[in-house]
């Protein structure tokens, strides 16, 4: 694309139909742009019109999509195209960081981050200059610019914050801090005088401030991994101008939004977290300004008010106090029983309360009140800072802290009980704090695992949950009822198992409530519930008890798909999920009805897919209504085609991306279940699941391997009488997956497939070709992962066509291969093969070569029939091999950037694991026995000699064993 107007007016003509409401518009516009990313200048263009354009909606619209192309494609992934060319990285690299910061605030951003995700790849080494270009802008004394650099510098270093330490790391760290860290405290020092001397300027101190909270984010980023030398010696400079801020009240910033926070609170936020990460990361040489940090949090903490504005300070505040109460030399500051009782008192109890900006999300914004309370995602909410505040006092301090908050929570459930319609907000702060005073660890699987000794959990749960659970109207008190909810949730281990079927009912029944949190809650409780473990592995609560309740609850779960807000909610859909796979064979009665309801969902979400999670429950549950029903009868499948398969048409037609990997595993399991023919309706299918298209999606390659692994199970004849001409597809699909070393092990699959199922005389004329291309993959690019691969192939190929086939394939490529082979790969490398099928095809593999193939007997070939046998004895006796090289390492599949979805595995799509040999051999070692035994009659005397005069005498002894096993003798 040449850099011109002609293409910079076409690119702007579909900027702007990307933006257009109507779908029929909008995509073919999104994909023209994705069919031209791989041509060069296209990101330049971009760069022009986002500099140049006179529409603002145009420059912006070509900033984002600039950023998501660069975040797309910028990663160089081995076997993957590389879709941007050199000579456009460099002209990216030399413009952007001027670009970023001559352009207005709402594009600088999208290039800020841009420019990080290309520092992630080509920092320090592909682009040693960006730190020195970015730190000379310091001195421009323009603050439109120093942000700018400040903003790119944070996305840039905020990766240090979770990064596992390795010298790599440190490395950049060292040169990052050698260029940045001196000029850094200089600008910090500077800013801060500039305040003083704008002081009244109110428009000066804005801009002032957010430098000021950019350079606290990036003090965190550069001290979180280690304490910096650089740093240390500055202390002083840093720590006394942070406690000077954080005691700062300038009126001009103050601001009347009760919502969102203002500069002051979000510097003095930043503040609090860089005192607590050095309170507990280097508290040795943090100990002389810790008191005055304490005093003034303290005197923050009780001054700030109730408003959302200050949620995030009030959190990071409290955060502090709780990482220094834990540690151990600080103990003395919270010892006295008034301290105590002050901070019970004056902070925790107040940061308990609901307050009305909680009643109004509960009610107006479920979803994130549901995402910040149950996922723990609420780190910044004031109650979840509070709760860990308690834990970490609980530490020292557990039983003055429990007497403490007994009183509390008594007076508030009394209060409660004067007047429940009116007080009903104490009971909750009383629910919240014996669950914050009780839970002592907690993970996702199994809730509270340890609990506080002092706290009587069983009677709380009678007297104060139960009454709420059994209260005839579930919408009353909608708040009330989701505590009950969470607390049998959060504490199912501890809670006897009679309580918790007392409350299955209970549950079910509010799974009817308005309340979106609380009807979510109660799905959420059921999925867990119905996930726990009883003695034996079993799950505790079994088919048989939910019984009863059966046709209830499918009932109210699919009822509660069609309540206001809960139309795709993912926690109903993973409680219909668990329910499922819980009650097995019982649902099978209501699944007729049910099927309608789940393909109706999926015709709906896939017309916009938008909740990942929902949809693969949702998938999740179709494969458990296949499996159950057509495990007990298998005829039924053709019902669950004749629902799915419309839906599934339509999908396929308007290539909705991200369901393409569950249709193909929900089709390979449907079409496993077929006894041994394929339908007419998949075999229409099969010349398109070739495609290359659907290939380029690293997603779509492990079910669309499956899925032709099926269709090769159930008719590789069939496939070779009727769609002969569709066999250089297949394998043209097996030589694009060879070529790859993230997805070489997936052709293996597909070529073993078509070895094991189609009739020989249908790739007699291939045969020698797959080899050639296996050999040159050898030559190219030689893996642990490729040659396990490759150890099974030949094996499986010498079971299926015989040893002879094998060496006479091997010979006619070039003379003499065979032995190669053999000597260079199958000896040293046989016992890295991992698997008991595997093994097993290895095993008698090998075992067919050393017995049933003339040619290792009496040619060259000899020499190797003792090392070949060793090996084989190594592969039965030794332990497996698992050693990689350094220099190897594999490209996880989930690695791949970009926003392709990734392979989902569906849990309940599972296939079952396939042994080619089946019962033809239940134990390579006596079919090892039998086989010598055959060849030493054939020729007696031969093989006793071999034997003696080279195997090592522990093989020999082993052997020894297998003949006895089979009560066989060598002659």
């Amino acid at each position: 694309m040449e850099l011109n107007d002609a293409n910079l007016q076409t690119l702007t003509e579909f900027l702007r139909k990307t933006l257009d409401p109507d779908p029929t518009v909008r995509r073919p516009a999104e994909k023209f742009l994705e069919s031209v990313e791989g041509n060069q200048n296209y990101p330049l263009l971009l760069l022009t019109l986002l500099e140049k354009s006179q529409e603002n909606v145009i420059r912006v619209c070509a900033a984002v999509t600039f950023k998501n192309y660069i975040k797309r494609n910028w990663r160089i992934v081995e076997d993957e195209p590389n879709k941007i060319s050199d000579a456009d990285r460099t002209a990216i690299k030399a413009n952007i960081v001027n670009l970023m910061l001559s352009s207005p605030e709402q594009i600088q951003k999208q290039l800020s981050d841009a420019i990080s995700i290309i520092g992630r790849e080509d920092f320090p080494q592909k682009w040693p200059d960006l730190l020195t270009e970015m730190v000379t802008r310091f001195r421009s004394g323009d603050f439109h610019i120093i942000n700018g650099v400040l903003r790119t510098a944070h996305s840039l270093f905020k990766r240090y914050r979770h990064e596992f330490k390795s010298n790599e790391l440190w490395t950049e760290i060292k040169l990052v801090l050698d260029t940045f860290a001196l000029p850094l405290t200089e600008l910090f020092k500077a800013t801060i005088e500039l305040c003083q001397t704008h002081a009244n300027d109110v428009n000066a101190l804005k801009v002032l401030f957010s430098s000021l909270t950019l350079i606290s984010k990036l003090f965190y980023s550069l001290n979180f991994q280690d304490l910096p030398e650089f740093f240390e010696d500055n202390m002083e400079t840093w720590m006394t101008n942070f406690h000077g801020l954080l005691t700062l009240d300038n009126k001009l910033l103050q601001t009347d939004d009760e919502e969102e926070a203002g500069l002051l609170e979000l510097l003095k936020s930043q503040i609090c977290d860089n005192a607590a990460l050095y309170a507990q990361k280097y508290d040795e040489e943090f100990q002389p300004y810790l008191p005055r940090f304490v005093t003034a949090i303290w005197n923050l903490l009780v001054s700030t008010g109730q408003e959302v504005k200050y949620d995030l300070l009030v959190s990071n505040a409290i955060q502090f106090l709780a990482s220094v109460c834990e540690r151990p030399h600080y103990k003395h500051l919270f010892e006295d029983q008034n301290t105590l009782t002050s901070i019970c008192e004056k902070v925790i109890v107040p940061n308990m309360e609901f307050r009305s900006a909680d009643e109004e999300a509960f009610e107006d914004n479920s979803e994130e009140y549901i995402r910040r309370d149950l996922e723990g995602s609420d780190i910044d909410t004031r109650r979840r800072a509070a709760c860990d505040l308690v834990r970490g006092l609980c530490k020292f301090f557990e039983g003055p802290v429990t007497a403490i908050f007994s009183g509390y929570v008594n007076s508030m459930l009394s209060e409660y009980a004067k007047n429940p319609g009116q007080n009903w907000k104490h009971k909750d702060a009383a629910i919240y704090l014996v669950t914050s005073l009780a839970s002592k660890a907690q993970t996702q699987k199994h809730g509270i695992t340890q609990a506080n000794e002092l706290v009587n959990l069983t009677e709380f749960f009678v007297n104060h949950i139960l009454p709420d659970l059994k209260s005839s109207n579930v919408n009353e008190f909608p708040v009330l009822k989701a505590d009950a909810i969470k607390y049998v949730m959060i504490f199912r281990s501890k809670l006897p198992k009679e309580q918790l079927l007392q409350a299955v009912p209970l549950l079910i029944t509010h799974l009817q409530a308005e309340s979106t949190v609380e009807h979510t809650y109660a799905a959420h409780a059921l999925e867990r519930l119905f996930t726990m473990r009883g003695p034996n592995n079993a799950t505790l609560i079994t088919s048989a008890e939910m019984a009863p309740f059966t046709e209830l609850l499918l009932t109210n779960l699919f009822k509660a798909l069609s309540l206001p807000g809960s139309a795709e909610n993912e926690y109903i859909m993973k409680a219909i999920m668990r329910s499922f796979s819980l009650l097995q064979e019982a649902i099978v009665p209501y699944i007729p009805t049910l099927i309608g309801q789940l393909t109706h969902k999926l015709l709906l979400v896939s017309k916009n897919p938008s909740k990942p999670h929902f949809n693969h429950y949702l998938f999740e549950s179709l494969c458990l209504s296949v499996r159950i029903t057509c495990k007990a009868n298998p005829t039924t499948v053709s019902s669950f085609e004749e629902a799915l398969f419309p839906v599934f048409t339509e999908i396929l037609q308007n290539d909705v991306q991200e369901f393409l990997p569950y249709v193909f595993q929900v089709m390979s399991l449907l079409l496993e279940i077929h006894s041994n023919s394929i339908p007419a309706s998949y075999m229409a299918l099969f010349p398109h699941l070739l495609q290359p298209v659907l290939w380029e999606r690293t997603g779509n390659i492990p079910p669309l391997v499956r899925l032709l692994q099926a269709f090769l199970e159930k008719g590789g004849a069939s496939i070779a009488a009727s769609a002969a001409d569709k066999i250089p597809g297949l394998l043209g699909v097996f030589q694009k997956l060879i070529a790859s070393k993230a997805n070489d092990h997936q052709g293996f699959y597909l070529l073993n497939s078509i070895i094991e199922n189609m009739p020989p005389e249908s790739i007699t004329q291939y045969r020698k070709q797959i080899f050639i291309l296996l050999f040159q993959r050898l030559q190219s690019s030689k893996t642990t992962k490729f040659i396990k691969s490759f150890l099974v192939f030949i094996n499986l190929y010498c079971v299926k066509y015989g040893a002879i086939a094998l060496q006479e394939i091997f010979d006619s490529i070039q003379p003499k291969m065979f032995g190669m082979v053999l000597e260079k790969i199958i000896i040293p490398e046989v016992q890295k093969v991992s698997g008991t099928v595997e093994k097993k095809i290895c095993a008698v593999g090998i075992t067919k070569i050393l017995t049933e193939c003339p040619a290792m007997m009496d040619t060259e070939y000899t020499k190797l029939w003792t090392p070949l046998l060793q090996a084989l004895i190594g592969l039965f006796e030794l332990p497996e091999d698992d050693s990689i090289p350094d220099d190897e390492h594999f490209i996880d599949i989930e690695d791949t950037p970009g926003y392709q979805t990734a392979f989902s595995q569906l849990a309940f799509a599972g296939r079952k694991e396939h042994d080619p040999i089946g019962d033809a051999v239940g134990n390579p070692k006596i079919l090892l026995a039998q086989s010598l035994h055959k060849l030493s009659t054939a020729c007696p005397g031969r093989v006793p000699s071999m034997l003696n005069t080279s195997l090592n005498a522990e093989a020999l002894k082993f052997l020894q064993g297998y003949l006895q096993g089979a009560s066989v003798q060598l002659v």
